[in-house]
């Protein structure tokens, strides 16, 4: 009996998985909360599977696998993610998850990643399976954000969507210090110094909506 935890915080979201997968896994014991809840539930119970959102509010989906990996490494994780798979889906992967899926995807290809995830596999689309497969041969180019680090990668989509650094740093739970920090080491990696070049450049990659 496979135990699933379903790490959104949209309660709509995750009753809208829960009934999908249930035709499934008819017998499968379900969790379903946001953040940070959801990690305290991974961490404090036994299960087999987390599907977790990458666009969370507060803190970055991407810390929060980092978090699920280093507190129990033995659980796979399933990112599920409205943001193109060519964007996140290697650094999520980079980052140890067990698969990435497009919440545009069709349902049974939902199905047939938890599946294949439960069983011990990765959960690679044919797409991806070439940028991985360029990357390891060298052919393919990185682009500057893929350079930062999960928290920066947060400021930066934070700060192109029109946020000041004092927004930023009030929805982050951080300094206004730390934030433009963390807004000087963007600067230094990608080249881009103003909010607007920021803004022009997550659009372009689809990094925000």
């Amino acid at each position: 009996m496979n135990r699933i935890l379903i790490a959104d915080d949209h309660q709509i979201v995750r009753r809208g998985l829960q009934e999908l997968l249930s035709c499934a896994f008819p017998n499968a014991p379900w969790g379903g909360l946001g953040f940070p809840e959801a990690v305290d539930l991974l961490a404090s119970q036994s299960w087999d599977l987390v599907l977790l959102d990458v666009n969370m509010p507060g803190r970055s989906g991407l810390e929060v696998l980092e978090d699920a990996r280093r507190l129990c490494p033995q659980t796979p994780v399933l990112v599920l993610s409205a943001y193109p798979e060519e964007e996140f889906a290697m650094r999520a992967f980079k980052l140890g998850a067990a698969g990435y899926l497009n919440k545009q995807s069709a349902c049974d290809e939902l199905v047939v990643a938890v599946r294949k995830v439960l069983a011990g596999g990765r959960y690679v689309t044919a797409s991806m399976a070439e940028r991985l497969a360029a990357s390891l041969g060298g052919g393919l180019e990185q682009a500057p954000h893929e350079s930062l680090s999960s928290r920066e990668l947060q400021v930066l989509r934070l700060v192109a969507t029109g946020k000041t650094l004092k927004e930023v740093a009030a929805e982050l739970a951080l300094s206004e210090k730390t934030v433009g920090t963390y807004r000087a080491r963007i600067a230094e990696k990608t080249g881009l110094s103003s909010s607007v070049q920021l803004a022009r450049y997550a659009m372009r990659h689809k990094l925000v909506d």
